[in-house]
């Protein structure tokens, strides 16, 4: 019951990941949650997440943003890395994920899904086969209803991880 909000991959940062080998093994879309994947919530896209997104460009992915706030805060963080986005996408819902891999041209097999939420970002993508890494958030402070799921998320994670160990064996 809880492998539906297993992650494929669980990292401590975004800015952690091998984008290049990813791109090797055929992956072409990466879809992006924002606060406290890439920046801590509210914040402006600072020079890493520019760096990142300058960095994946050229290696050729397509990028969107996915990201349940409304358009100011998303357009915001968007005006400093160009990429697409989509703003109250209502995640967990299918709909969202959908939308970006037709806009960026790709589909399930060649997109991944970044994002430091089980219970939207990973659940929503792998409602939709979509690849998943899972971060730890960047910073602390969350509103209260994402505090609240970050219990919950810590069982659902004991559980992965127990998982994991009993894979590797």
């Amino acid at each position: 019951m809880l492998k539906r909000f297993y992650p494929g991959e669980y990292l401590e940062s975004a800015y952690k990941i091998d984008f290049a080998k990813l791109y090797a093994e055929g992956y072409r879309g990466i879809i992006f949650d924002i606060d406290n994947t890439l920046v801590p919530h509210g914040a402006p896209a600072d020079e890493r997440a520019k760096a990142l997104f300058e960095s994946l460009k050229k290696m050729g992915f397509q990028c969107c943003l996915l990201s349940n706030n409304k358009e100011p805060r998303v357009k915001m963080f968007n005006d400093a890395v160009q990429v697409n986005y989509i703003f109250k996408a209502g995640k967990p819902k299918a709909s969202g994920y959908q939308q970006a891999m037709k806009i960026m041209g790709t589909n399930r097999e060649n997109t991944l899904f970044v994002g430091d939420q089980i219970f939207t970002d990973v659940y929503g993508a792998n409602r939709v086969g979509i690849r998943t890494i899972l971060t730890q958030p960047i910073h602390p402070k969350e509103e209260i209803q994402i505090v609240l799921k970050r219990y919950l998320e810590k069982i659902v994670l004991f559980f992965y991880k127990k998982n994991q160990k009993k894979q590797k064996k």
